[in-house]
């Protein structure tokens, strides 16, 4: 517990609301936090860059329990309901917040970081599937603990995008 008595409480939110119950609990005094990442997204063959929520539907609120009417906080616009054990909001520990406040950046977005194995260009062996047994090169790593190969085939490059335990040093 802090020294103004506050606490961390976690907030769901309707779904891609998160901003929205942010800007909604701001209005009523609650002070939040919404910790968010760089996210590569592909859509329509392009690939961008975006900001996503990190827990999407979301959003962590300190409130003091004790002197703080936080009832109001399950009808808020946004909102659909706080976290609760039982009849009473379930805490986090600070900490949690903390080492997520210390992961960010200067722009404020975490940092994520990549469990890539292997080295850019890296001559890989794919050991499971389709491609079994095929050497390739290993091009990148996807957000979602995929990775991209460069496999040569009929004469080609071809980029394969496999799983990330279908793929072993060669």
């Amino acid at each position: 517990m802090s020294l103004t008595g506050e606490e961390w409480y976690v907030v769901q939110t309707q779904p891609n609301a998160e901003n929205r119950a942010i800007c909604n609990l701001g209005r009523q005094g609650f002070k939040t936090y919404l910790p968010r990442y760089m996210k590569r997204r592909r859509h329509a063959r392009k690939t961008e860059i975006v900001a996503a929520p990190l827990f999407p539907r979301y959003v962590f609120v300190a409130i003091d329990i004790a002197t703080r009417q936080w009832r109001s906080i399950q009808s808020t616009f946004g909102v659909s309901r706080l976290v609760c054990n039982g009849d009473r909001p379930a805490a986090i520990s600070s900490w949690v917040i903390d080492q997520l406040r210390g992961r960010e950046d200067s722009s404020g977005y975490v940092q994520l970081r990549p469990m890539a194995r292997f080295a850019h260009g890296e001559k890989v062996r794919i050991v499971e599937g389709v491609f079994s047994e095929c050497l390739g090169l290993f091009e990148d790593m996807t957000d979602r603990e995929r990775v991209i190969v460069l496999l040569d085939l009929l004469g080609r490059k071809v980029r394969v995008v496999l799983d990330g335990s279908a793929v072993a040093a060669a």
